[in-house]
């Protein structure tokens, strides 16, 4: 799939169907010229209702339904019959998918269940016919319920990919070369930075049949989480990552400073992701000579596990899927 049809945010109106009015019909034959009531009550409105659907990874087929209406419930009729419930529209969405009141930024709900189902809009329920309100005293009530007011609202959709592993870096760190090598993922890959500008997943073929999912976060500048660069615009997938991977070019004059802007990226955009495992893979050491990596070794920050990789030669790959795998278990 094209890279720009990978759409993570959209917003939407949604509004639900009316209730169906119940009847006041009266019951007329031949030989009853004054029956009692007998209107039937009207049908529920149609609901709005969010449906996760593994087959989805974007929110592109929503991008251009700005508007989603669903139907009303129909009017209760004579012979205490029921008026028809308005049709449910279904909005499929990706795992992982956040919504939000667009004009109180409150989230609604998060879907992140393979078949998990949210009704987004409540149709309104159908009025009562005249037959519910007969009594004793009121024996031909000549009047029924209108049906209820569905709901409505515009609403903010953001897909977070669910992935076990984000990799964290600036851009040309190497982070999809690294899942091109260790998946079957093929993302684009070049000399220049911001390659890649969506996101991409690739599941890990661990041993003894296992398997984790890593996930290439586009590239983070200083200032992302103020919108530089387009860091700020992606910076939500990494919410859902249990284990984030910061990777640091062992090209970097300092490898420690490196990482520690990178940390401080994701702790002004959000304190809760620095509670999350991390690990620092010091990526494209075939580029470098033994004098240069002692120095690396030297200067590796504090506080977080460290490994030298090179996804062209395949150094220190294995030892990396080790250590990813003990940090997600």
């Amino acid at each position: 799939m094209a890279e720009s049809n990978f759409i993570d945010y959209v917003k939407i109106f949604c509004s639900s169907g009316h209730g169906g009015a119940g009847s006041t019909h009266l019951h007329r034959a031949k030989y009853v010229p004054k029956g009692g009531p007998d209107g039937g009550d009207g049908g529920r409105g149609g609901h709005i209702i969010l449906r996760a659907n593994p087959q989805f990874w974007t929110l592109i087929h929503l991008k251009y339904r700005k508007v989603v209406r669903a139907e009303a419930g129909g009017a209760g009729s004579f012979a205490l019959r029921r008026g028809k419930n308005g049709e449910d529209i279904y909005l499929d969405v990706p795992v992982g998918t956040t919504v939000k009141d667009a004009e109180t930024d409150e989230v609604v709900t998060e879907i992140l269940s393979p078949g998990e189902e949210y009704i987004l809009c409540r149709g309104g329920r159908g009025g009562l016919g005249n037959n519910n309100f007969k009594s004793p005293t009121n024996q031909t009530p000549r009047y029924a319920q209108p049906g209820e007011e569905g709901q409505e609202g515009w609403f903010i959709l953001e897909l977070k990919l669910l992935a076990d592993v984000g990799l964290v870096g600036f851009p040309n760190a190497g982070k999809s070369t690294l899942l091109a090598a260790v998946t079957s993922a093929k993302p684009k890959i070049a000399g220049y930075a911001f390659t890649t500008l969506e996101p991409n997943l690739g599941i890990v073929r661990y041993r003894d049949d296992l398997s984790f999912v890593i996930a290439d976060i586009p590239g983070i500048i200083e200032g992302a989480h103020e919108g530089k660069g387009i860091g700020l615009r992606f910076l939500r997938h990494i919410e859902r990552n249990s284990v984030l991977l910061f990777m640091v070019s062992a090209e970097e004059e300092d490898i420690a400073a490196s990482y520690n802007i990178l940390l401080d990226e994701l702790r002004l955009y959000n304190p809760e992701l620095l509670v999350k495992e991390r690990l620092l893979a010091v990526t494209k050491c075939d580029l470098i000579d033994a004098e240069r990596e002692k120095e690396i070794l030297k200067t590796l920050p504090s506080g977080v596990e460290s490994v030298l990789i090179s996804s062209v030669s395949g150094r220190g790959l294995d030892s990396l899927k080790d250590m990813l795998w003990k940090k997600l278990h």
